[in-house]
């Protein structure tokens, strides 16, 4: 699809552009074994969280694609965030779908969780809870973002974005009475269901026990950082060339030197709390060759939000990654414009 037309779907929400005030840059030793190199435009930052724990941002800022000759109001597109799930970072991001998005205006914040990526290390086994990743999101976009942002978030990562939306309304985190900002709206990608991963579990294990069998391997026993065909048979398509799925390996190797959470307390905060269906816009996305959120898991987010789930062909879980990461990416883009055009009803 040539580039022209996607642009020419950009929404356009009425606002002033925002910007980021970083906490500090990358002057620090990677933490990262086998380090991402961004792309040109992409910049690494630091956000200072209450903890006083530094959180990893790469920032991509959007093309202005205004006509100043149109002689109409201006305006600007609303930020994206990016929050990854486990295994991953903000480099998930800045791969593929951070100079796609940037290039049709939006300005884009890629976030790794702690312990994840480049960002600092909490103290004790695990990453965090639900609620304190949460928090840390919504910290950062409240220090950081002056528009309400989308806040697109994939596998465990999309489970942190429901967490974030049942409290958008001001509840308290814990015990770090964080509120959560508004949104523009928030994207689900192959989500992890508001259930949480148990559901797919039993189902793999009475309907695909083998199936079932190879993706305890791969993530619970961590296989996929030494097997090449499981890791690619876990996040990739079939077509992915084998020098992307181990490049993509040893980066999600180093990518989480803990844990993102303990599943037994994880289990303990779930369902998400339920959400009136008019209180935020959500788009929720799938692969139709998802090896690990399967069907039956990307209806069940669809019919929590009262919305018709989205299921793309030939890409798999890693779909910000796969060799056809442009579905995606395009399908959000239009997305965010049906979301515009309700903004002006």
């Amino acid at each position: 699809m040539p580039m022209a037309f996607l642009c020419s779907l950009r929404p356009n929400f009425p606002s002033t552009r925002m910007a980021i005030t970083p906490r500090s840059v990358l002057t620090r030793e990677s933490r990262m074994g086998v380090q991402y190199e961004l792309k040109q435009g992409q910049s690494r930052l630091f956000h200072k969280l209450p903890s006083g724990l530094a959180m990893e941002v790469i920032f991509q800022k959007g093309f202005d694609l205004r006509n100043p000759d149109e002689g109409r109001e201006r305006f600007a597109n609303p930020p994206l965030v990016f929050i990854h799930g486990s295994f991953h970072a903000a480099w998930c991001w800045a791969e593929h779908w951070l100079p796609f998005f940037s290039q049709n205006g939006f300005d884009c914040y890629a976030l790794s969780l702690l312990g994840q990526g480049e960002s600092e290390a909490p103290d004790g086994l695990v990453a965090g809870l639900l609620e304190t990743h949460a928090a840390d999101v919504a910290d950062f976009i409240s220090k950081e973002i002056r528009l309400p942002p989308v806040l697109l978030g994939h596998s465990f990562g999309g489970l942190i974005v429901q967490y974030y939306i049942a409290n958008i309304r001001g509840e308290q985190i814990s015990e770090m009475r964080s509120l959560h900002p508004d949104l523009a709206g928030a994207v689900l990608i192959c989500s992890v269901p508001p259930s949480g991963n148990s559901g797919l579990v039993w189902r793999y294990l009475f309907s695909k026990p083998i199936a079932a069998f190879k993706v305890t391997r791969s993530l619970a026993a961590k296989a996929f950082q030494t097997s090449l065909p499981l890791c690619k048979e876990t996040f990739f398509s079939a077509e992915m060339e084998a020098d992307l799925v181990e490049r993509y390996q040893k980066l999600m190797k180093e990518s989480s030197r803990m844990p993102l959470f303990d599943l037994r307390k994880l289990n303990a905060s779930l369902p998400v709390p339920s959400v009136p269906k008019s209180s935020i816009e959500v788009l929720v996305l799938g692969a139709k060759d998802d090896f690990i959120v399967d069907a039956e898991g990307l209806n069940e987010t669809g019919r929590f939000y009262r919305v018709l789930p989205v299921c793309i062909e030939g890409v798999a879980h890693d779909m910000m990654l796969d060799c056809s990461w442009e579905k995606g990416a395009v399908a959000i883009l239009s997305w965010l414009c049906g979301l515009n055009r309700q903004e002006k009803i």
